[in-house]
C-alpha cells in the first residue's frame, strides 16, 4: 500500500501545516524519548502522536544503531502501533521501518520541490542504505534529474544501489566528488561527525539532511550549517536533537509547516537546508493511510 510514497503527499502537506499552526492545528505530539542502550552502542525511540484532523493516534517504537561490521541488522528498525482514538483499543501493528522510509523520503520531497533552486539537474545522495533508496524512488518519480550520484562510506554499497535502481547512477570514489556542482543533496548516512562541509556546496543548492538524529551526531559542518538558510520540521525537536543544529548554534529560520503554511517564504534563490528529524505525526499519517487503503481492499 506504500509502493508510492508520492500518494502520501498531500496527506502529509497538511500535517506539517497542521502540526506548525500550533493547538488550532490539532496535532499532540510530544517529543520522542530516546532511551539508551550503552552496552550495545543502540539507542530504543518512542514516538506517540494524536491528529485531531485525521482523528488517528499511533505510537512508534524505533531502534536505531551504529553500525557494526559484522552485524546484519539493519540501522533502523521500528514498529508502529494503530489505536483507536474512540476507545483506546489496538487496531493494526504495522511495519514501521516501511513507513519510516517511505514518510521521510516524502517530506524530503516536499521540502526539496518548495526550496530547491529553480534549474535543479544534478541529485546528490550521501548514503546508500534503506533512506537512499526511498529517497531516490520518489525523487525520481517526482523531478526530473539530468545526473544522479551516489556516494557510500563502502563503495561496495554505492555499487550495489546502483546496480538495482531503475535509472542511471554515477558512482563517485569521495563525497566531495559526489557534491561539486550538485543542485540538490541528500544526506542519509550514520555518521558521526560531519561527512558534508560548505566549501563543497554550490551556492543555491538545497540540502535535505536526513541522517545524524542525536545531538552529539553531525553530518553537515558549521560553516555550511551557518551559511545556509535552516529549515526544519519541528524546532523544538531540532533544538534537543540535531548535533547539527545544536553544536553549530545555527539560527532556524522556519518550520517547514510554516513554508506550507505560507507564513513564511521558502526563498529558494539561496542555500538552503532543510534538517530532518522525523515526527511522530508523519508516522500517524501514513499508518492510517496504509490501515484505510487495506481496510477498502479487504
Amino acid at each position: 500500500h506504500l509502493h508510492r510514497a508520492s500518494l502520501l503527499l498531500p496527506a502529509l502537506e497538511a500535517a506539517l501545516a497542521n502540526f506548525s499552526a500550533g493547538a488550532a492545528g490539532g496535532v499532540v505530539q510530544p517529543v520522542r524519548t530516546v532511551v539508551p542502550v550503552p552496552r550495545h552502542g543502540g539507542f530504543l525511540g518512542v514516538m506517540p502522536a494524536y491528529s485531531a484532523v485525521d482523528d488517528a493516534l499511533t505510537t512508534k517504537l524505533v531502534t536505531f544503531y551504529e553500525h557494526k561490521k559484522d552485524s546484519s541488522a539493519p540501522s533502523h528498525q521500528a514498529t508502529v502501533l494503530l489505536f483507536d482514538p474512540r476507545n483506546g483499543s489496538l487496531k493494526a501493528l504495522l511495519d514501521g521501518s516501511v513507513i519510516t522510509a517511505k514518510r521521510t523520503a516524502a517530506v524530503s520531497a516536499i521540502a526539496t520541490k518548495l526550496l530547491k533552486p529553480a534549474f535543479a539537474e544534478v541529485l546528490c545522495i550521501l548514503g546508500a542504505g534503506v533512506q537512499a533508496y526511498s529517497h531516490y524512488d520518489i525523487f525520481s518519480e517526482l523531478f526530473t534529474f539530468k545526473e544522479v550520484r551516489i556516494w557510500n562510506r563502502t563503495k561496495e554499497k554505492a555499487e550495489k544501489f546502483a546496480d538495482s535502481v531503475n535509472g542511471p547512477v554515477q558512482v563517485c570514489s569521495s563525497a566531495q566528488e559526489a557534491v561539486t556542482g550538485a543542485d540538490v543533496i541528500i544526506t542519509v548516512t550514520m555518521a558521526t561527525t560531519p561527512i558534508l562541509f560548505g566549501d563543497w556546496v554550490k551556492p543555491g543548492a538545497h540540502i535535505n539532511a536526513v541522517g545524524a538524529s542525536r545531538p552529539d551526531w553531525r553530518e553537515l559542518d558549521d560553516e555550511l550549517m551557518k551559511n545556509s538558510v535552516l529549515f526544519v520540521d519541528s524546532r523544538e525537536a531540532a533544538l534537543l536533537e540535531s548535533g547539527d543544529v545544536i553544536l553549530s548554534g545555527a539560527e532556524i529560520f522556519a518550520e517547514l509547516g510554516e513554508v506550507v503554511n505560507g507564513t513564511k517564504p521558502a526563498l529558494p534563490e539561496k542555500t538552503t537546508v532543510f534538517k530532518s528529524l522525523g515526527m511522530a505525526v508523519e508516522d500517524t499519517i501514513a499508518a492510517k493511510f496504509v490501515y484505510d487503503s487495506w481496510s477498502a481492499g479487504k
